[in-house]
């Protein structure tokens, strides 16, 4: 009985064994067929995790910053590689048969180090892997280094130093149009100008390489190239650009100290050349003007007495007040330069036509005011051509009383003052608050602002006006950039001229031309004649506030040729440094010089004037 007990046993026992192997074998089956479905559909999904889990290190690699050009293409602002020496402490004592050379290589490549101080920083610093020894070196700095590092033969024991490459904002014109263009700050964003208009375009996005151990236990590496900025085509043509800021630096120091001692030639000096068939801006420029490669420099501007006592607060405001772009961004009242648009807008109204005539005897009674002409013995009887060649108040009072003050309002409106022109700049005035509407307009308030005086505007806001006056109508929209274009010079995106709206008649924009175009002939703006060419303008003399201070803001616009507008020149001269400050000349002058340079490097040709020899 106990032997067939046993051999029972037996059997049932061999019988589970076999079961037991047949399912582990099927698990094994079942795995390897798992394992190879996963690695079909998602191998490179783990390899990744697998990956992601071993050692590695990333470098960051800089783009670079587009590049800001003139209209023809020469760089005016640029980015160039820089480059930082770097010491890894960690790795450099691996070996320590490296230090000393190492240590000798950098005092002899760069006298600026020392040994000692880099012997202490290594013995008090072991595991440090990162400290920047120099930076915002040039290649020509650091190459013969960088042939040392690369020589085994001669050097085989240089280690743990290596260099960080970055790039550094340059201007190489520095103080040219510095206000329009701007600069960086230290991270690279743009802080003013176009740098920081276009800073979306410009910037471009770092790339970055990863370093890891593989299975094998090799060092293998990834590289996510960086991705440049665009670059910026302006408008600006950086030769009409010189001559604009020769000539107002030469007007500046010709009458710097001429009345009042220690001052410049003036509080301010500006200026904008437009070209009116499109709104592009060929320049623009203000004085005094600001270093781009050390834009926070004030010892230009002030004593180191007064910068040593100026609070933090102080310095900011000092340094935004000379990094302002006086043509976009500063109000005044325009003088008698608005008188163009006064009778634009009665002409197209149809209050007024090229018939009618006016008696100036000095003044106009309104609201309970006498308010006087700028001739108090009066002009007389007066065309209304010669109410512009003239400059006439009295005059240009009777032509806002036949508006009246809806129609006036209107055509303020219609010529954009009051609105900003949404220049591509920033900073731009907003200047609502300074002109007056038709529900808080009374009579004396319609008879000033005929001429110019208590309502503001700024410099973009009158030349984008005036050009519209005498180009047909067509108010463009003013810019000061031309194309994006890609790191390899493709072309992303053209900025084409924009008409934003019609501002008068084309039979209206004829007559002003031919007004402006006598004012220069023979009345007002004569000093801005030049021989052989036909140049309408319009003088301006806005009085500032206070009234009582009598300190004036000076004003000349004018275009070319006549028949033809293909430019307009606007300057602004704030506060000229003389005792007789109310006095257009000194604009005019400067603009005289302006179109004398310009107009032969445009191609615009000498013609008749019409005069006798």
């Amino acid at each position: 009985m106990k032997k067939l007990k046993f051999k029972r046993i037996h059997i049932t026992m061999k019988r589970k064994l076999m079961l037991t192997f047949g399912a582990i074998t099927l698990a094994f089956v079942a795995l390897i067929g798992v394992l190879t479905r996963i690695n079909a559909v998602s191998g490179s999904a783990y390899a990744k995790i697998v990956l992601s889990q071993q050692s590695y290190d990333s470098t960051s690699i800089p783009y670079k910053r587009g590049d800001i050009t003139d209209r023809n293409g020469t760089i005016i602002s640029t980015s160039t590689k820089v480059y930082n020496l770097i010491l890894d402490t960690k790795v450099l004592l691996t070996d320590s048969d490296d230090v000393t050379p190492t240590i000798t290589s950098l005092c002899e490549c760069f006298p600026e180090l020392s040994s000692t101080e880099l012997e202490n920083y290594i013995s008090e610093n072991p595991q440090s892997q990162y400290k920047k020894l120099l930076e915002k070196l040039s290649y020509g700095e650091i190459s013969e280094f960088a042939e040392r590092m690369n020589d085994n033969e001669n050097y085989p024991n240089i280690g743990g130093v290596w260099f960080e490459t970055e790039y550094q904002r340059e201007y190489p014109y520095p103080t040219l149009a510095s206000e329009l263009i701007g600069f960086t700050a230290s991270d690279g964003t743009g802080m003013a100008g176009m740098e920081s208009s276009y800073d979306d375009e410009l910037t471009g996005v770092d790339g970055r390489e990863y370093g890891y151990l593989n299975s094998d236990s090799n060092v293998e590496s990834t590289v996510i190239a960086a991705k440049d900025g665009n670059t910026v085509v302006s408008t600006i043509d950086l030769n009409i650009q010189s001559i604009v800021e020769e000539k107002i630096l030469a007007f500046n120091e010709k009458y710097a100290g001429a009345y009042r001692e220690d001052e410049d030639g003036s509080e301010n000096t500006a200026v904008i050349v437009m070209d009116p068939n499109s709104g592009e801006i060929l320049a623009m420029a203000s004085y005094p003007s600001y270093d781009l490669s050390n834009p926070r420099d004030l010892t230009a501007y002030y004593t180191d007495e007064e910068i040593n006592v100026m609070t933090d607060e102080e310095e900011l405001d000092a340094l935004n007040e000379i990094w302002q772009n006086y043509c976009v961004t500063e109000t005044y009242e325009p003088g008698s330069t608005a008188k163009v648009f006064t009778v634009a807008g009665a002409l197209d109204a149809g209050v007024v036509s090229d018939s009618d005539s006016f008696y100036c005897d000095g003044y106009q009674e309104v609201g309970g005011y006498t308010i006087h002409c700028s001739h108090i013995y009066g002009h007389g009887m007066l065309t209304l051509s010669g109410a512009i060649e003239e400059s006439c108040n009295d005059a240009l009072m009777q032509i806002a009383a036949k508006m009246g003050k809806t129609n006036f309002c209107h055509f303020q409106n219609v010529f954009n003052f009051g609105l900003r022109t949404t220049i591509d700049l920033p900073g731009e005035a907003l200047t609502s608050s300074l002109i007056h509407t038709e529900e808080d307009m009374i009579s004396t308030d319609l008879a000033t602002n005929s001429f110019g005086q208590n309502f503001n505007c700024t410099m973009i806001q009158l030349v984008s006006a005036f050009s519209s006056v005498i180009n047909g109508g067509d108010y463009y929209w003013p810019h000061v950039a031309k194309k994006i274009v890609d790191s390899d010079g493709n072309t992303v995106s053209t900025i084409d001229p924009v008409i934003l709206k019609k501002t008068v008649s084309a039979e209206t924009s004829e007559l002003l031309k031919e007004y402006l175009y006598q004012t220069v002939e023979r009345g007002t703006g004569t000093d801005c004649q030049i021989e052989g060419y036909k140049i309408g303008g319009k003088t301006g003399t806005g009085e500032k506030l206070p009234r009582d201070k009598e300190n004036y803001l000076v004003s000349f616009v004018g275009f070319a040729p006549v028949d033809d507008p293909q430019v307009v020149v606007y300057v602004v001269v704030d506060e000229p440094n003389s005792d007789d400050q109310a006095h257009a000349g000194f604009a005019e002058e400067i603009a005289h010089d302006i179109f004398e340079e310009i107009l032969p490097y445009m191609n615009i040709f000498p013609e008749s004037t019409g005069q006798e020899e």
